[in-house]
């Protein structure tokens, strides 16, 4: 018989909370709307977390659960914001709407570029979403999110590494209809509708329509413009038809669209360097030293597009009464296009109209199968998964007419000049090579930029779960996994400055200073030969840097001039050399052992492994591996100024150990796990001002404690406190970057991730008017942290400690009042930060958003 849950309304359920559920006891444990009557204090959840339904508290596995419920209590408008219920979850949005990226436990990437897959995987309704883009969207049926922590390859497969983000939405009623409608507004001009509608239409199909329109002001000013950024603008539309011809046989057909088109994301100035008077000499303007003034100078509004679309159908059949077979067949497109001013400031360094753009289309397709059983001994499960996905990325970037100016300051400076009086050394350098002036940083010139990724992947996972008895339970499972990917990169560049071989044409202009001869092959041959000496001290000459102990003549002064030489020429691939293909496979298992010490306490020890196959560099920062530059000069690929980098990060495995306790009593729930958690080859992806640096850490491992308590002294109140302590280390990472360039993070704790987290809450129910009101309090707090490794801690740290709070009231007749407000007591801190783009010596960040508050009404209907 298939078990169909209950549709969850809000206002109708409450939530007990799982082993290690910072969520589940900070806010969704216990939760009850304005409109319920008081029911048991700790009612059974049903969970889906190992893909067959298991109750939520029994189950040895580290599960936050959060309900509808308790994100419309605190105003949690999307996945992104979960964070604040959630403390091993961190969210993070920065540059786009779309470059999100969700970190569990410490772990998590994924975001600033389409080659690279999250550590942290998000299903919804058993579909995954390969990019956290696709993952936006506002759910008005939402039933639960459950966030998986640890290392979930075995069940959940492809790039699991981290964590699974696992989102669940109500299901059509074949029995009732209901709905509900619901109308937000708040500050900065705030304006959110929601509606739903649900109910059978015949006794074996059932329909559920819903959608979503949300729409906010930026809250940071484009002091240019008059405009604003960091605005909301999404709405979606998501209907669904179920059919259960009979007791065995029920088919789920899900179909959704939903856009954003927003001006995203405000930056601010941290540390205004020495360039920040090149940017003012050209014209330009700046919000100097200012992490939280909301305010900047952009010459053109960030442009963030994302359309994303998809249709699933998952059919279940239960073969005879302890066998069960699901197939859930997908497929989903993203249609994503960002234009942002990357310089940050009202200088156009760059065009407004092609400056930094990426236009990006996914088309993924996933087909699963799982057949599930359960004797009176062992409960089991077997599945495949089918993964195939293609990538189309164009991008590029072009020189504005306000740049060729700005790198005459700067390479004026730096041959020690004064930009007012002396000539530019690249004014110097086109009349030497005979050029037009005005050659080098002409507007338009930059680089336009196509890649592709065909990924397809195949897995075969299992798991079983033996009954030794009343009280122990033993889970056994394992997982083979195949991805392969084929990339291309085709870059085509035109920044003519470059691609000069500044030493080649030092050494050049050398010579025929010298001989008063053009620097022919034949001129510097005939040299070579009748004069040896004299060639070997002008190879010399082309190789050294000026210094103090190298002053001019006996230099090459060009070389001074290679900080601004931004985008040289790249090496496509594939080539003869690099074939732009990878191929991973793994085996990954789980091991548990689950012991109930009475009814109210069960303790658990597991170990597990995850796996996430090669990440692609789809990007300009693309660069060939140090060992393979032999064997492209051989071949006589290299073009010039080439350096070397990564074309893709290897795969993550990771490797999780823990150890658990749950207790659940009339009143009180008390759960504790200590874990220690790896990732061999972790996958960062690093902006260092002018790219960014996609490297495999050695090893990074976090040694952790999760304390969950909620209690509840009375039917109305309920209190909970829910902390997580992290030891984060860099076990190997010898190839790091930090401030100062280049290092060995080795021993070294990873910026971002804060040592402790808490959440705290305090909910109590009354009596009002003739209804069932609320207030609720929330506090989160994260400790004092480096932002980000190669910004420095001076510049850029983090410490959160923020105030959410609602109050609500409903009635018998379906209505809902509520007020909220979130940051209430105005906390600011930094989301991440970087080295300012084509500014060295400047840095920038991006801030939190500051309070915002708002009032819902809603009704609902029977």
């Amino acid at each position: 018989m298939i078990r169909t849950p209950l549709p969850i309304r809000s206002g109708m359920h409450r939530l007990a909370c799982s082993a290690a559920s910072l969520a589940a006891l900070s806010v969704a444990g216990l939760t009850t709307t304005a409109v319920a009557q008081e029911e048991a204090l700790l009612e059974e959840i049903i969970v889906v977390s190992q893909k067959r339904e298991q109750t939520l508290q029994s189950l040895p596995v580290a599960v936050s659960v959060v309900s509808q419920t308790a994100m419309d209590e605190a105003q949690v408008l999307d996945i992104k914001d979960l964070q604040s219920l959630v403390p091993s979850l961190r969210v993070s949005q920065l540059q786009a709407s779309g470059n999100t990226t969700f970190i569990v436990r410490g772990f998590g990437n994924g975001a600033n570029n389409a080659g690279i897959e999250p550590s942290v995987a998000v299903y919804i309704d058993g579909v995954y979403r390969s990019r956290a883009a696709a993952a936006l969207a506002d759910f008005p049926n939402l039933e639960r999110i459950e966030v998986i922590k640890g290392p979930q390859s075995t069940l959940f497969g492809k790039n699991a590494s981290a964590g699974v983000i696992n989102v669940v939405t109500a299901r059509p009623s074949l029995d009732d209809f209901s709905g509900s409608a619901s109308v937000t507004a708040g500050d900065y001009s705030q304006i959110i509708v929601k509606g739903d509608v649900n109910g059978p239409l015949s006794d074996t199909v059932g329909f559920s329509l819903s959608g979503s329109y949300n729409s906010r002001d930026g809250y940071y000013d484009n002091l240019t413009s008059g405009g604003e950024l960091n605005e909301i603008n999404r709405s979606g539309v998501r209907g669904q038809l179920l059919f259960a011809p009979s007791d065995r046989l029920e088919a789920r057909f899900i179909a959704d669209y939903d856009t954003i088109d927003e001006a995203c994301c405000g930056v601010a100035n941290l540390v205004n360097g020495p360039t920040g008077a090149a940017v003012l000499g050209v014209g330009g303007n700046l919000v100097p030293n200012a992490p939280f003034a909301y305010e900047g100078f952009y010459d053109f509004e960030p442009v963030n597009e994302i359309d994303n679309s998809g249709a699933s159908l998952q059919i279940d059949y239960d073969i005879n009464d302890s066998i069960q077979l699901t197939s859930i067949t997908a497929f989903r497109n993203q249609d994503r296009f960002d234009n942002v001013d990357v310089d940050f400031t009202s200088a156009r360094l760059i065009s407004d109209q092609t400056g930094n753009l990426t236009d990006t289309q996914i088309d993924t397709l996933t087909q699963e199968f799982r057949l599930g059983g359960s004797t009176g001994t062992f409960d089991w499960l077997v599945g495949a998964f089918y993964f195939d996905e293609e990538v189309d990325q164009r991008s590029g970037i072009t020189y504005g007419d306000a740049f060729r100016p700005y790198a005459d300051i700067l390479t004026t400076t730096a041959a020690g000049g004064n930009p007012l009086t002396d000539p530019s050394p690249l004014t110097a350098l086109e009349v030497g090579l005979g050029l037009p002036a005005g050659t080098f940083f002409a507007p338009g010139q930059g680089n336009t930029e196509f890649a592709t990724l065909d990924n397809t992947s195949t897995s075969l996972f299992g798991q079983v779960d033996f009954d030794l008895g009343e009280r122990t339970t033993v889970t056994l499972g394992v997982a083979w996994v195949e991805d392969d990917k084929d990339a291309t990169l085709n870059i085509t560049s035109t920044d003519a400055f470059s691609r000069l071989d500044l030493q080649e044409v030092g050494f050049g202009l050398a010579f025929q200073e010298v001989t008063m001869l053009p620097p022919t092959p034949e001129n510097i041959a005939a040299f070579a030969m009748a004069n040896p000496d004299g060639f070997a001290a002008l190879q010399t000459l082309s190789m050294t840097e000026c210094s103090a102990a190298a002053p001019p003549p006996n230099c090459n002064q060009l070389l001074a001039l290679r900080p601004v030489q931004f985008l040289p020429p790249q090496l496509n691939y594939p080539n003869a050399v690099e074939s732009g293909s990878s191929s991973d496979d793994d085996v990954t298992w789980t091991v548990r052992v689950a012991y109930d010490v009475t009814d109210q306490v069960n303790v658990y020890a597991s170990a597990g492994t995850g796996f996430k196959a090669s990440s692609w560099n789809l990007s300009r920062d693309s660069r060939p591996f140090a060992e393979d530059i032999p064997a492209l000069t051989d071949a006589g690929l290299l073009v010039p100024n080439i350096t070397t980098g990564t074309r893709f990060a290897g795969p993550e495995e990771s490797t999780l150990y823990e150890l658990g306790l749950k207790s659940q009593f009339d009143n009180i729930i008390l759960n504790v796990a200590v874990f220690d958690q790896e990732i061999e080859g972790f996958q960062q992806n690093l902006f260092v001002g002018t790219g960014f640096i996609l490297a495999n850490a050695g090893k990074q491992s976090t040694t952790g404690i999760e304390l969950d308590f909620l209690w509840a002294p009375t039917a109305n109140l309920e209190i909970s406190f829910a902390s997580m302590f992290l030891d984060p280390e860099y076990d190997s990472f010898p190839l790091g970057t930090g401030p100062d360039g280049p290092v060995d993070l080795s021993g070294t704790a990873p910026a971002g991730i804060s040592e402790t987290s808490i959440t705290t809450s305090a909910r109590y129910g009354f009596d009002l008017l003739n209804g069932r009101a609320f207030v609720r309090a929330e506090y989160y707090y994260e400790s004092d942290v480096q932002v980000i490794e190669n910004v420095s801690a001076d510049i850029a740290s983090r410490e959160v400690g923020t105030i959410n709070a609602s109050a609500g009231i409903g009635w018998d007749n379906g209505f809902e009042v509520l007020l909220w407000g979130r940051n209430i007591n105005d906390d600011e801190y930094l989301q991440s930060a970087f080295p300012s783009v084509a500014q060295e010596g400047s840095f920038s960040g991006y801030p939190n958003i500051p309070r915002t508050w708002g009032v819902t009404l809603r009704k609902f209907f029977d």
